[in-house]
């Protein structure tokens, strides 16, 4: 397996390896972690914050047939807070069972969770926190669950987003305004 250091790299996790060698052939399949992404309802630049790696970089590791070292792979499994079995692929593609069933539950107890949060009367957060307990028994390992963000993570007023950093020339500008 060939790995190399990012450059841009400035987390504080270790290195950031970025996938060099593809297979030959028809490409290999090696691991879902787009998909796992996009299901858990996170968005790249979220995914790129928890990893402290730039949006490019993201993209470049979520392609499937990226060959990465497991230390990146356990890395990716904390940002998305997955069992790091959900990245890998099984022999036909898919989620194996256990594993799609650990998904639905979780995509319940995010939207109990969610419910609870934004509930605006009493009665509906008392059967949101009973939804909650009845999950947990099935599986308590959920216990720490985030309920699904409403909007995406706002910025502060202090923070800035990277179009504060583009320079626009008066000539585009001028342009638009025509």
């Amino acid at each position: 397996m060939s790995t190399a250091h990012h450059p841009s790299d400035t987390s504080s996790l270790g290195p950031t390896y970025v996938p060099t060698a593809r297979m030959s052939g028809p490409h290999r399949v090696l691991h879902q972690i787009a998909a796992v992404r996009r299901r858990e309802g996170l968005s790249r630049r979220a995914v790129a914050r928890r990893l402290g790696i730039d949006v490019k970089s993201v993209r470049f590791e979520e392609e499937q047939t990226a060959d990465m070292p497991l230390s990146r792979l356990y890395q990716w499994q904390a940002a998305l807070g997955v069992p790091i079995a959900e990245l890998l692929v099984d022999g036909d593609g898919s989620l194996s069972p256990p594993v799609l069933k650990r998904a639905q539950v979780l995509r319940l107890m995010k939207t109990a969770a969610a419910i609870r949060e934004r509930a605006d009367s009493l009665p509906i957060q008392r059967m949101a926190q009973m939804l909650i307990e009845q999950i947990l028994e099935i599986m308590p390992e959920l216990e720490d669950v985030s309920p699904w963000n409403a909007v995406g993570q706002r910025r502060t007023l202090d923070d800035l987003g990277q179009a504060a950093y583009r320079r626009l020339s008066l000539d585009a500008l001028l342009d638009m305004m025509e």
